[in-house]
């Protein structure tokens, strides 16, 4: 399916349907402020499995899931205690095109963890993205599109993301053109917040 959403003013009854798949442990792709995402129900044990085999990889290997959540207080519910000069940062900059990597606490799901038992935090500046994890009362799972072992471009336009994974996602989410540029990715585990890859976020604050 594909789902033209409107970027500023998402329309709720499209945003209801959305639910419904994530409800119905469907994945989706859907746009976020930076590239367009893949993502499902974090409380989905059926479509977290679905994303494995979308990325080819086996469980508790190190790749890095995402979790999109609506605000700080909601992040608070899955990691460990946040030290005070990230949650500084992360206060500053949220919404906005980062991705925090925290030591996850005991209510995000073991299936999403990697061997470090850590997990990545988002919080995207975009109003759908916005608007589903509020319907849905959780966050949602995500992880990108683009092939880490292939030197590609992120796709852009839904039309042609929706050609090419109609037959692998459920739902395809038209909220406009996406990005090129990722998120900036942080390490926020020690003491020490640590780059691991510059995005379109600045880090002129580190």
């Amino acid at each position: 399916m594909l789902l033209q959403i409107h970027p500023q003013n998402p329309e709720p009854r499209k945003i209801k349907i959305v639910d419904e798949v994530l409800q119905n442990d469907g994945i989706i792709i859907y746009p976020t402020d930076t590239v367009y995402g893949l993502g499902c129900s974090i409380g989905s044990h059926k479509a977290v499995e679905k994303i494995y085999r979308f990325k080819k990889i086996e469980p508790g290997k190190n790749l890095l899931l995402t979790l999109i959540c609506a605000d700080i207080s909601q992040v608070a519910d899955f990691v460990l205690q946040i030290d005070n000069s990230v949650f500084r940062v992360m206060k500053q900059h949220l919404p906005g095109p980062y991705t925090f990597i925290l030591n996850a606490g005991k209510k995000t799901p073991k299936q999403l963890l990697n061997k470090r038992k850590q997990i990545g935090i988002r919080i995207p500046d975009n109003k759908i993205c916005q608007q589903i994890i509020l319907e849905h009362g959780q966050p949602i799972l995500s992880t990108s599109l683009h092939n880490t072992d292939l030197v590609l471009d992120y796709y852009t336009e839904a039309d042609e993301i929706f050609d090419i994974f109609e037959h692998q996602v459920d739902m395809v989410i038209d909220g406009g053109i996406g990005g090129k540029t990722p998120s900036t990715i942080l390490d926020c585990t020690t003491s020490e917040i640590q780059l691991v890859r510059k995005g379109l976020g600045e880090v002129d604050f580190l």
